[in-house]
């Protein structure tokens, strides 16, 4: 058989395969979507029980606003959901740190569990409070930020220690304490481990951030 009719038959036969191999993509990549959305799907308020109908209650009570974002997926476990409502009041809003430093951690964080959502939301309100856009953006990469001031340094070193190592070496433990005292060393852990709960939960349930929404890079590339 000549070269050139061989060729011809080779690129008849395989384009029937390739097409049944786009075909077959196309189908996986909807029953991956299709199987994500329904893993802990948000709960219509008209279907909840009674202990999510207190819960939610309760939530719009202390946050102002129906159950959002996070909370919807815990809404599976109203008591989880509850309890980490009730820590999140005062580790974002009260804690020892003040809301700057709360917001940076929580960017740490996001960035440390590749959250979309978590970042999604956090990042503009951590440029609102008074974080740099370079040096939000540094974290959202992956670097580490140049131009930090102090409190940051000292925040960043805590805290991608903590969540790298699993512990914080007593440098880093003494000028996180020297800084911001015992009790801002709790709250600044506390943070990180809090907003780690919801990353673990948002990243388990595959929770979708908005259309508009830009996710962070995976690593790694």
């Amino acid at each position: 058989m000549p070269f050139s009719e061989y060729k011809t038959n080779q690129e008849s036969f395989l384009k029937p395969r390739s097409l049944l191999a786009a075909v077959a993509s196309v189908i996986i990549v909807a029953s991956f979507a299709a199987h994500a959305a329904e893993r802990l799907p948000t709960i219509p308020p008209a279907q909840y029980n009674a202990d999510q109908k207190k819960a939610a209650e309760e939530f719009e009570k202390a946050r102002k606003k129906p159950v959002f974002g996070p909370f919807e997926p815990l809404m599976h476990s109203p008591e989880v959901m509850s309890q980490a409502r009730s820590m999140g009041d005062y580790l974002r809003f009260n804690s020892a740190l003040g809301n700057t430093l709360s917001e940076f951690v929580i960017l740490v964080t996001a960035r440390q569990w590749t959250q979309d959502y978590e970042w999604y939301v956090h990042y503009p309100i951590a440029l609102q409070v008074g974080i740099k856009k370079d040096v939000a953006d540094a974290i959202g990469d992956g670097r580490r930020p140049t131009g930090m001031t102090a409190d940051e340094e000292i925040v960043y070193d805590f805290s991608t220690e903590l969540h790298n190592n699993k512990r914080v070496s007593d440098r880093t433990f003494d000028r996180a304490e020297k800084r911001f005292g015992k009790k801002g060393v709790v709250d600044l852990t506390g943070i990180n481990a809090y907003y780690t709960l919801l990353a673990m939960q948002l990243n388990v349930a595959q929770y979708r951030m908005p259309a508009d929404g830009k996710p962070l890079v995976r690593f790694p590339q």
